[in-house]
């Protein structure tokens, strides 16, 4: 289904036919985000991203950036996370060249014009009041710093408007020569291709990509030994709320699969139970849900909801209780089957589209080196027991691990605080 092919200078490439697309899609990928950033440059991941948008000397600006895959009615953006940034282009088959020239040219030559940066920081600095004022978006950058404080990895991708505002050219330059390298790229293409001639393309076009070593990332920290609470004041009239556990566990846990399908059965589809307490029974939310979370050397299970003001603590106390009553009581089997006939289901249907297929394999070798086909993913899946779900729950539902961020008009969070507890 798939095929790496590692160069000499350290540069993966992964290619995925599919026969049956009419499309094509190029991912480049680089093994660096916001969990390798200073304080100073908090954010400079993210300004890099958008400079890459700025000019080459082939395309000189952002409309001559734009204008190639606009020509033929192209996909195209970038992103960033804690632990990688990808740029990508999504074209018809037969456009593969452009994409491709495309891709590699903002990735290998942009110049980053200094007067674009002073533009593009204050995009930035929009783009940050944006999800400040997003309360529903902005809880998940709040869970995380409570979580995780003040280090990479409780620190927001785009960094705070401080940071953004004293971030200097030369910085980020320095940052894109030292982790934009080959050993820390993979290239990964998917859809109508004929393999082996788009290698030796991908080796032509990434010819002259850089080949030192990048600097590794700071260790995170984790110490709880109590329930935690992280409360931000806005007049608002819904409370936005996170509230769950450390799990500890990584990519490479043997509980990450278990861990994922607690999240299914609690809030990971209309039929969970958090959605059928919480909504259906109670009406106290119009969205709940449940999330289970793994970086290389992070891990979280975490439900969010949207709650009136006045009934925040009822819902606090809900969603505890559907903790406690899993980490005390199996599973009972129709219900895992279930969660794991919706796990492998939107698994399948995720996979249909080239640009899915580029994202599912190329994050896979980036971050843990090795990739898992679907088939795999789907054996391992159907081989956990109620037994392994109860023991993980057990291992993540303990008071100590409890925390709970809101978003909404308090400024006491002291009743908050009393409200985490979860029975032996």
């Amino acid at each position: 289904m798939f095929k790496k092919t590692t160069l000499k200078n350290g540069l993966r490439i992964i290619t995925v036919p599919m026969e049956n697309s009419q499309a094509v899609t190029v991912f480049v990928l680089v093994g660096t985000g916001s969990k390798y950033e200073k304080k100073e440059t908090s954010g400079i991941s993210h300004f890099l991203e958008h400079m890459y948008f700025k000019g080459t000397k082939k395309r000189p600006n952002n409309m001559a950036i734009a204008e190639t895959l606009d020509k033929v009615g192209g996909v195209y953006n970038a992103f960033t996370g804690e632990e990688l940034t990808c740029y990508f282009a999504k074209v018809a088959a037969n456009q593969l060249e452009i994409a491709l020239d495309w891709v590699s040219d903002i990735y290998l030559n942009s110049f980053l014009p200094p007067k674009e940066i002073e533009k593009e920081r204050k995009v930035i600095i929009e783009e940050l009041n944006m999800y400040y004022d997003t309360p529903m978006i902005y809880i998940g950058e709040l869970w995380k710093t409570l979580l995780y404080g003040d280090q990479p990895a409780g620190w927001d991708i785009g960094g705070t408007k401080e940071s953004v505002s004293k971030i200097t050219r030369q910085q980020i330059l320095n940052y894109m020569n030292s982790q934009y390298v080959a050993s820390n790229t993979v290239v990964c293409i998917a859809g109508k291709i004929s393999e082996a001639a788009i290698i030796n393309e991908v080796k032509n076009y990434f010819s002259k990509i850089k080949l030192t070593k990048p600097y590794s990332k700071a260790a995170v920290i984790e110490e709880q030994k109590k329930p935690k609470v992280l409360l931000q004041f806005k007049k608002t009239d819904q409370t936005h709320l996170a509230l769950g556990v450390r799990t500890r566990y990584n990519l490479f846990h043997p509980q990450k699969y278990p861990t994922e399908l607690l999240g299914v059965i609690l809030g990971g589809m209309m039929s969970s139970r958090l959605f059928d307490e919480v909504r259906n029974k109670l009406g106290l939310a119009y969205y709940v849900r449940t999330e289970a979370e793994f970086d290389t050397d992070t891990g979280y299970l975490v439900s969010f909801a949207g709650v009136d003001n006045s009934r925040v603590e009822k819902a606090v106390s809900t969603i505890l209780k559907e903790y406690q009553k899993i980490s005390q009581t199996k599973v009972p089997e129709e219900e895992l089957k279930k969660a794991k006939d919706n796990l492998k289901g939107k698994l399948v249907l995720s996979l249909e589209a080239s640009d899915a297929q580029a994202s599912f394999y190329g994050v896979q070798e980036l971050l843990e080196k090795k990739i898992l086909t679907p088939e795999k993913i789907i054996s391992i899946v159907d081989k956990i027991t109620t037994n392994d779900i109860l023991k993980a729950a057990k291992d993540i539902f303990r008071p100590e691990k409890l925390n709970l961020a809101l978003i909404g008009s308090f400024e006491d969070k002291s009743k908050f605080e009393r409200l985490l507890t979860l029975k032996p």
